[in-house]
């Protein structure tokens, strides 16, 4: 397991990488569309949501292995997303969203 992504609800995703691209030098984007961003800023991998598509959330990578193992011990149904990873969502103490999230061949 590694830690791979914190995930940030804003209300305009194309302002919020813009705003990080020219803020943190170096940053680059991994993916964009209008629903969620990705971006690389000073080694740490960055989301932006929307609140209808996502919550606020910290993502862990885990093998497919771990995916299934740890869905099935919180009865969790494992979704494909849109990229073509794999997760669910579970709720952390304090109210906090944690993604589990296998990855597959993309990196």
């Amino acid at each position: 397991m590694q830690f791979d992504h914190a995930a940030q609800v804003v209300p305009n995703i194309a302002e919020a990488v813009a705003w990080y691209c020219e803020t943190i030098p170096g940053s680059r984007v991994l993916y964009q569309d209008l629903t969620w961003a990705l971006i690389e800023a000073a080694g740490v991998r960055l989301a932006f949501v929307t609140e209808e598509q996502h919550p606020d959330h910290l993502a862990w990578r885990v093998s497919r292995e771990d995916l299934l193992r740890l869905a099935q011990n919180y009865e969790k149904t494992v979704v494909t997303h849109r990229d073509g990873t794999e997760g669910f969502y579970l709720e952390a103490p304090g109210g906090r969203t944690v993604e589990i999230i296998w990855m597959g061949d993309i990196s």
